[in-house]
């Protein structure tokens, strides 16, 4: 098992007696029975719809005061803990930003001997392994606790990328994308059957109507990796944008009609001179009702 601690990533609480309920309000996930030691992915949107900041959430115990504790990229930290303020309005709840005292220790590959406090399973893809909120200077203390080995968080992105998970920022622009071009419906980020939260009208819509046409694919590539955020082409045509990457791996955002036509007529794609092909090319013949799950 390996473990890595993330530098990227920092630590929003909420707590209060209408924490839940607030919350529940507001994002994607519904936390109506989250618990501890378990953990939802979610997003809080803008109301067109769009992806502000996406996190993973889980309740702490008892032992840890309660409350909700957010996983979310270090950069946004702040930015999400003012937002959660702007919107608390009377409720009765209390946002602090944990960042400088809380980080986050990712261990896959494997199960831990121990389940630490704080410790839930990634629930956006099995194979992403385990999460742990502790503060930095436990992370060799923490992965000997569970058994693995500890890493740099280099090792932990390769594994990310291979798993097709899309990180925020590199793989996406924060406030120009929209749930399902994430893949969060299919990475159990958004519940429809929950209540209304901000952007849900447009998310449904997308979701009933199918009309999600960029979606982010897994990609090979067969030489050295286009920087992020290059542009892909079929031919001279603009198809796509390429993501983060790690050896022959990489991630992608890209119109699904379009490439499904470039793959139809054999055409290669490439990004920056450099050439990549889809790692899944099934992905993108779904029939356009069928393009959200």
């Amino acid at each position: 098992m390996k473990a890595a601690f993330l530098p990227d990533r920092g630590v929003v609480k909420v707590s209060g007696e209408d924490a839940r309920n607030f919350l529940n309000g507001l994002i994607t996930a519904d936390i109506a029975d989250l618990c501890p030691g378990q953990a939802r992915f979610g997003a809080l949107l803008t109301p067109q719809g769009k992806i502000i900041v996406d996190f993973l959430i889980t309740e702490a115990p008892t032992g840890h005061s309660g409350g909700f504790l957010i996983d979310a990229p270090r950069a946004l930290a702040k930015a999400l803990a003012d937002k959660l303020g702007f919107y608390k309005l009377r409720a009765k709840v209390v946002v602090e930003n944990l960042t400088d005292s809380l980080g986050v220790l990712a261990a896959w590959d494997g199960t831990p001997t121990v389940t630490p406090d704080l410790a839930f399973a990634d629930p956006r893809n099995a194979q992403l392994g385990w999460r742990i909120l502790i503060p930095e200077e436990l992370k060799q203390k923490l992965a000997d606790l569970i058994g693995a080995e500890l890493v740099d968080g280099s090792a932990y992105e390769a594994h990310r990328i291979a798993t097709g998970v899309p990180r925020g920022g590199v793989d996406f622009t924060y406030g120009d994308a929209f749930p399902h071009e994430t893949n969060m419906d299919h990475l159990h980020g958004v519940d429809f059957d929950k209540g209304c939260y901000v952007g849900q009208e447009v998310v449904s819509r997308m979701q009933h109507r199918g009309t999600a046409r960029t979606r982010t694919v897994k990609i090979i590539l067969d030489g050295p990796s286009p920087e992020a955020g290059a542009t892909i082409l079929a031919g001279d045509k603009q198809v796509g944008t390429m993501g983060s990457a790690a050896g022959e791996r990489g991630l992608a955002l890209v119109r699904i009609d379009r490439v499904a036509d470039a793959l139809d007529a054999g055409q290669p794609l490439t990004a920056g001179g450099l050439s990549l092909r889809l790692a899944e090319p099934d992905v993108v013949r779904i029939p356009p009702k069928q393009t959200v799950a």
